[in-house]
């Protein structure tokens, strides 16, 4: 038996976070294309809380099949949509960033001057 993935909702409640503000999101999928975060007012399906949105992957979203957003904050119509796991700050756009902040530490105390 199929699942439609509009009713299918994989992440626990628990673990879901509006990207905007980093509030807990208590409303169950589906997800409505007007549903915004109780505390901020953001959308809530956009492509920043989709586990797809990846800011490195081509239009910057994992899932080759779904047709170019540009506004990736704003509610959309993609099908594919699918709440995201990440915690508020460690979303696909910060993977990078504190691994390129330990590499620059280890290299800075690599060839510090000594006295």
């Amino acid at each position: 038996m199929a699942v439609d993935a509009f009713e299918a909702d994989p992440v626990s409640p628990e673990a879901r976070q509006c990207q905007a503000c980093g509030a807990a999101v208590t409303r169950e999928a589906p997800y409505p294309r007007d549903a915004e975060c109780e505390k901020c007012g953001a959308d809530l399906r956009a492509c920043r809380n989709c586990r797809h949105h990846d800011p490195r992957a081509s239009n910057e979203c994992r899932e080759t099949e779904a047709e170019l957003v540009t506004e990736k904050n704003r509610r959309n119509f993609c099908e594919y949509f699918e709440f995201t796991e990440r915690a508020y700050g460690a979303g696909a756009a910060g993977v990078g960033k504190d691994r390129a902040a330990e590499a620059r530490a280890k290299l800075e105390a690599l060839f510090k001057k000594r006295d």
